[in-house]
């Protein structure tokens, strides 16, 4: 047999080439913690995934790895045994198999890492759960819905924002350049960067969602339109939350505002991180573009994607701009004007 790919090279390539472009541009010390939180968290997300097991089960199996993560002694390999062969894809099966190896490295990490990694863990894996709890349902006939904007912003917190304030903890610890940063001011952008991205995905997979069991799109904001979530399964009631929809996506170009500013400020010799930043939200702020285009994304039939060509037109451009404040902007307020709202 071959051997099994490294966790931070072979597999996490396999589990997100998106995040792996952004985690192999960054400092070498940086891709271990950074990058077993990714990993942990996919595992656990993975477990929450698996519609093949009953709800009950796959909360246990969370409850399982969060008490892992915090640095209990915990089993681990039950998960793996438990929700391992009901996996579709093979990579699937081959992350939860090592989460007990990628826990080994976390135990390894500078005890101030390894802080950063069980914090963040805990806040995603919460996320997590409320999403698990809080939609019951596995397809569309038990469709249940977010209430408020509150609730949407809160959950893209728990999710993705919190991601932020580790990011810039963990690169604020290993980078002396950043030194003059405070750290409660670009922790909170950092928050805004995190929900972009999250927001973005939200409105990407609304018609997926929907047909399983899930409207992220809040059921106060869609009464008002004078609509239930039961209208958005309609090509009819889709374009009728339309308004919502152009809201959210205002919402979110709000978020890549910050974002970017979070960006910018960050030195130009640290052109790794930038690069690290830059990257996913130009290719986000394009899928903001494409779904503002789109005549009905909420009826969409396949996701709304950017073409891969444009994917590597941006990361070739990024890479010879990151070192201009100036240009790097430019291309994200080009960006930016492509978005009819």
């Amino acid at each position: 047999m071959p051997p099994a790919p490294d966790l931070l090279g072979g597999l996490l390539k396999q589990v997100s080439r998106s995040f792996y472009l952004s985690l192999a541009v960054l400092p070498r010390p940086l891709r271990e913690p950074i990058g077993l939180a990714y990993l942990l968290a996919r595992a656990a997300d993975t477990v929450a995934d698996t519609r093949l097991i009953a709800r009950g089960e796959r909360l246990a199996h969370l409850e399982t790895l969060r008490r892992a993560y915090a640095g209990g002694a915990v089993d681990v390999s039950a998960v793996a045994r438990a929700c391992g062969p009901r996996q579709a894809l093979a990579v699937g099966r081959a992350l939860l198999e090592r989460v007990g190896e990628a826990l080994a490295r976390l135990e390894a990490l500078p005890p101030g890492d390894a802080h950063e990694v069980r914090a963040v863990l805990a806040t995603l894996t919460s996320g997590m759960i409320f999403d698990l709890t809080r939609f019951p349902g596995e397809d569309a006939a038990g469709l249940a819905a977010l209430e408020t904007l509150e609730e949407l912003d809160h959950y893209t917190y728990l999710v993705a924002g919190c991601v932020g304030p580790f990011w810039t903890a963990l690169h604020m610890a290993h980078r002396p350049r950043l030194a003059g940063w405070a750290l409660s001011e670009m922790s909170e952008q950092a928050v805004g960067f995190g929900k972009a991205l999250q927001l973005t995905n939200v409105l990407r997979d609304v018609p997926g969602d929907l047909a399983h069991g899930r409207s992220y799109l809040p059921a106060r904001e869609l009464a008002a339109l004078g609509l239930g979530p039961r209208d958005l399964l309609t090509p009819a009631g889709a374009l009728r939350a339309r308004p919502l929809y152009r809201r959210l996506l205002g919402r979110a170009v709000a978020h890549y505002d910050v974002a970017w500013e979070y960006t910018l400020a960050i030195p130009r010799l640290e052109w790794r991180m930038r690069l690290a930043c830059a990257w996913p939200l130009m290719i986000g702020l394009a899928t903001i573009a494409a779904l503002a285009a789109h005549p009905n994304p909420l009826a969409a039939t396949t996701p709304v994607k950017i073409p891969r060509a444009a994917v590597r037109s941006i990361l070739a451009r990024s890479a010879l701009t990151v070192w201009s404040d100036r240009t790097l902007a430019a291309d994200a307020a080009r960006l930016r004007r492509r978005i009819a709202l």
